[in-house]
């Protein structure tokens, strides 16, 4: 569980902070980190392409590999880190010719442990297979799209999808929203949950907290201008006056369906249930 503070003002009262104590207190991996800068949700163009960016404490990017493919013999875990670009916990692998390299964590992963990739027997969490090669059944995260691409889903802490059945070239992955989806069974997946599993539980409880992270205040359409947003303008307490919610650019904010990428809608078995 989270570890609460005390509430020594009401700012505090009711906070709630991640418990980092399988964690390493020493810096990071010099070799394994980049620098990152800060573009305040500006694109190339200086425009403002995502609202509500800016500010936020100083970061460095750490290399995390996705892809972790298979090699000959075991890698040890030297130790579990924080990465603040992530809200899981990662883990510094040393790797059997003595290279370096960070990946995601697993749940009740701990300095020692060892990890494989690409045996098809004998594996534990953490471990990277191929889909034909992991039961049916079992837990499995960061999960290649197409093979050889790397993991690009089921990332987050906390998060994993469930193998449900293979078929031909295919397997059948419940994904953390109840979707189900075909995923070729060549593809590379992690075994396990993704560490972290407490991180939804945690209460920000104050403003600054959300600041530190980036993140900058987000204003009512009601409360703005009407040439600011659609919704703005009118005297005191008053509606909308629209049929519909829209969004600052004047389209649907409710309601709307934004996936756009038809070319995958064939491997979607059963779509996600509303909540």
């Amino acid at each position: 569980m989270p570890r609460a503070v005390k509430p020594t003002g009401n700012a505090r009262r009711g906070m709630t902070y991640t418990e980092f104590g399988a964690l390493t207190k020493k810096r990071p991996e010099s070799s394994l980190t980049l620098s990152l800068k800060k573009h305040a949700g500006r694109d190339k163009r200086g425009h403002i392409s995502i609202r509500h960016r800016g500010g936020g404490a100083k970061r460095l990017y750490r290399i995390i590999d996705f892809k972790f493919l298979p090699f000959e013999g075991k890698a040890t875990v030297k130790a579990l880190e924080y990465d603040p670009n992530r809200s899981s916990f990662i883990a510094l692998l040393e790797m059997p010719d003595g290279s370096k390299k960070y990946v995601l964590a697993t749940e009740n992963m701990k300095a020692g442990d060892t990890l494989t990739s690409g045996v098809t027997k004998g594996f534990s969490h953490g471990s990277r297979n191929k889909l034909k090669d992991i039961p049916v059944g079992y837990e499995v995260h960061n999960i290649e799209m197409q093979p050889g691409r790397g993991g690009q889903s089921v990332r987050s802490a906390g998060s994993s999808a469930t193998i449900t059945a293979k078929e031909g070239k295919y397997a059948y992955i419940r994904m953390p929203s109840s979707e189900i989806r075909r995923i070729l069974i060549e593809c590379m997946a992690s075994v396990g949950r993704v560490s972290n599993t407490t991180h939804n539980l945690v209460r920000l409880s104050k403003a600054g907290r959300v600041r530190h992270m980036g993140w900058r205040p987000t204003v009512r359409g009601k409360a703005m201008n009407p040439n600011s947003h659609p919704h703005g303008g009118g005297e005191a307490v008053n509606p909308i006056g629209l049929k519909y919610p829209k969004t600052p650019w004047g389209k649907h904010a409710l309601g709307v369906k934004t996936r756009r990428n038809k070319r995958t809608d064939k491997f979607i078995v059963s779509r996600r249930k509303k909540k």
